[in-house]
């Protein structure tokens, strides 16, 4: 069986460990050759705020989450990134392009990079099913894809069924800490827009298309049309990876 090759574009700084490293650890798991991509090939760092000290004890990782990052960040791919804003980075090779979340304002570089959306466009437009590629996304990972704009000016997910991070998480991650980190859950600043109202709008039937849940068990939609799955949290990162995974598996038989 021909291997999955997996690319995972990164910030330099700002993603969210679980849902960067618990999905390696599942890609690697399941034989995926995985590659990284930052900007310019710098190796990135999650949110330390997810990492370490009081609000990662009370808010981020797991213990066994931050295990996964930390046996990650060891290895060869993820020290030696590929740059997308090199002339000859391309994304045509891969099975999979998996774009994890994360709140913290440094993620607005993948989220807003013009060279990304470019490839990604091209890239989404060629997972439509029977397809060999594939895409997943979770929390602010969805955005880059409701940012990524097709040839007529469209969301590339403007008819995919999707899920991202709920406004009302958000909204309670804001409030209830806003006291003693300010604006850090607002990515775009405390006056931007809910990531899900980002991804409603560019939806051509948000009411039917957008799929939410506010329960605590991991939830994770795939499209019918596409392969595309999407998530909405850390929660769901071990659901989505697996999914994921079987996806990807199921475009080689």
């Amino acid at each position: 069986m021909t291997t999955a090759k997996v690319l995972i574009p990164m910030s330099d700084y700002g993603h969210d460990p679980t849902e960067t490293a618990v999905p390696y650890t599942e890609f690697k798991k399941a034989g995926f050759e995985v590659h990284f991509a930052t900007e310019k090939g710098k190796t990135p760092e999650c949110d330390k705020k997810m990492l370490k000290g009081i609000t990662q004890k009370l808010l981020g990782a797991t213990g066994l989450a931050v295990e996964a990052y930390n046996s990650m960040s060891t290895q060869p791919e993820f020290q030696n990134p590929l740059s997308w804003s090199s002339s000859d980075f391309s994304l045509d090779t891969y099975n999979l392009i998996f774009l994890p979340g994360g709140h913290e304002k440094g993620v607005r570089q993948l989220i807003d990079s013009h060279i990304m959306q470019r490839h990604i466009a091209a890239y989404f437009s060629s997972t439509m099913k029977p397809s060999k590629r594939s895409v997943a996304a979770v929390c602010h990972g969805v955005m880059v894809l409701s940012k990524t704009k097709d040839m007529e000016g469209k969301s590339v997910i403007h008819e995919c069924d999707t899920t991202a991070l709920p406004a009302l998480f958000e909204q309670v991650a804001y409030w209830g800490t806003r006291a003693f980190l300010g604006d850090y859950y607002k990515t775009y600043g405390a006056a931007s827009e809910n990531v899900e109202e980002a991804v409603r709008k560019v939806l051509d039937n948000p009411d039917k298309q957008y799929k939410n849940s506010i329960g605590i068990g991991a939830f994770v939609i795939e499209d019918e049309k596409y392969n595309y799955i999407s998530a909405r949290f850390p929660g769901d990162a071990k659901l989505l990876a697996e999914k994921t995974v079987s996806l990807v598996q199921s475009t080689f038989v």
